[in-house]
């Protein structure tokens, strides 16, 4: 039944696909132009495979820091020049840079440019292709879904926006109702008894069910079910699509004992993880605040101009096990923001100063809150704290906001990284989501992802 399912790239299945032939073709160009010309700054033996590690290591970090494994950038052609430009340059700049890991400077700077176009052509050309031929049309993953009709378009919505690889191109209605309107639907509708029929004439590479009513799961849906299943057909549940896609927990869609679907990270109670990362937060504090130091004279004098008043200020704001704790921060406000009450920051905010709106861009703000992160009221790595108030009026509109707090709140997360400034509930919900993705598949791995996507936030001047 499934022969006619066509070639589809995962998302996690791109991104390694990239990685790879990144590193792979890159090697073997280097490898060309030292046969074929005289080039000798980078050769490949047995005695020096160590370069060749180094050379990898060095174009994936670079890589993403200036997102070239970001799937919408990679599937634009000016977007990933741009990437290419950034990571070839640092790269080799960084490479001739750490001589004891890689080859003795050249005394021929021929050598350098040589070094330079081979990398920057290689990685253009190949990159061109993969946007032409792999991220097209070609490679698009259709599914079938199996929901109530009344959710339909949200369920499809929330997967493609995230995935424009994946196509729902029809779906079984799983609500009772015997005529659904074709015109109200944004996809074909297929009645349940012919669902095994329209699978079998179509590519479809998996069905994916969200109905949270069981009694829709009817006897002839289900038998149909396990023998697609019998027959090679995949079968998800929606949760485990979304989160899948979009790395985050898709909270509007389980129900409130959603700890079935939830299962919270190991490293939460792993004490040589937390250890760890209680020294890498102190470390990274002490540098931070010498890293401050040193900004400061252009803060102090930036306030004194742009601001005209307090440089500090601080605020009451939530921690983990719901304990209050005060933050500090650098003024970016003008003097009584908040006169009429607490009220959400916009992305326009006409009470953010200029020089506020340059400290907000950089993250330059946020250096006094490794006192916060030394004081152990805050990690580098969390959700963003919130206020109080705010805190007490989302988490009556949304369930689940409180289960951010059974972690430390952080400097930098994968909400912040993964999501715009949020100025609203709604704004909220999408942050929250990304908050319990990182809970529950929280990582020294992911950490390490968190840094280097908040290293590229901070180069391409996206702070809010």
């Amino acid at each position: 039944m499934n022969s006619n399912k066509k070639i589809h790239f995962e998302v996690s299945e791109r991104k390694i696909l990239l990685r790879l032939f990144d590193v792979l073709l890159v090697l073997l160009a280097l490898y060309s132009v030292s046969s074929i010309f005289d080039f000798k700054y980078f050769t490949l033996s047995e005695d020096n495979l160590y370069w060749v590690v180094v050379l990898g290591i060095y174009i994936n970090i670079f890589g993403s820091v200036f997102e070239m494994y970001n799937l919408q950038v990679a599937s634009n052609q000016f977007q990933i020049t741009k990437s290419i430009v950034l990571t070839t340059f640092t790269t080799v700049l960084v490479y001739l840079l750490t001589p004891i890991y890689t080859p003795e400077l050249p005394s021929n700077r021929i050598q350098i440019i040589i070094f330079f176009l081979t990398l920057f052509f290689t990685l253009v050309v190949w990159r061109f292709f993969y946007v032409s031929f792999l991220a097209s049309h070609r490679f698009i993953k259709k599914a079938i879904l199996v929901c109530d009709q009344d959710q339909l378009t949200e369920l499809v919505s929330g997967i493609e926006n995230a995935d424009p690889h994946y196509k729902f191109i029809a779906f079984v209605n799983s609500d009772g109702t015997a005529n659904v309107s074709q015109k109200s639907s944004p996809i074909r509708s297929i009645p349940i008894d012919e669902l095994e029929k329209f699978v079998r004439r179509n590519p479809i590479s998996e069905l994916v069910i969200a109905s949270q009513k069981t009694d829709g799961i009817t006897v002839n849906l289900y038998n149909q079910l396990i023998h697609m299943l019998e027959n090679g057909i995949t079968i998800r549940e929606y949760t485990q699509v979304y989160e899948e896609s979009t790395k985050r927990i898709p909270v509007q869609y389980v129900s409130r004992d959603f700890y079935r679907y939830f299962p919270f990270s190991r490293s939460n109670q792993n004490h040589l993880y937390l250890l760890f990362s209680r020294l890498f937060d102190v470390l990274f504090s002490v540098f931070g605040l010498m890293l401050g130091f040193v900004f400061f004279p252009i803060i102090l004098l930036g306030n004194l101009i742009g601001n005209r008043g307090p440089l500090f200020y601080t605020q009451d704001r939530v921690g983990k096990n719901g304990e209050v704790f005060r933050i500090y921060k650098f003024r970016t406000m003008v003097k009584n923001a908040e006169a009429n009450g607490a009220v959400f920051t916009t992305a326009n905010d006409t009470r953010i100063t200029l020089f506020g709106k340059f400290m907000r861009k950089t993250r330059l703000d946020e250096f006094p809150q490794f006192i916060n992160i030394l004081k152990g009221d805050m990690a580098i790595i969390g959700p963003r704290p919130e206020r109080p108030v705010f805190v007490q009026q989302i988490a009556e509109n949304m369930p689940f906001y409180e289960t951010r707090h059974v972690v430390k709140p952080g400097l930098t997360g994968w909400a912040q990284v993964n999501y715009t400034y949020g100025d609203s509930i709604d704004d909220s919900l999408v942050k929250l989501q990304y908050d319990l993705y990182y809970i529950k598949h929280r990582s020294i791995f992911m950490d390490i992802n968190i840094v280097i996507k908040t290293a590229s936030t901070v180069l391409f001047y996206r702070g809010q």
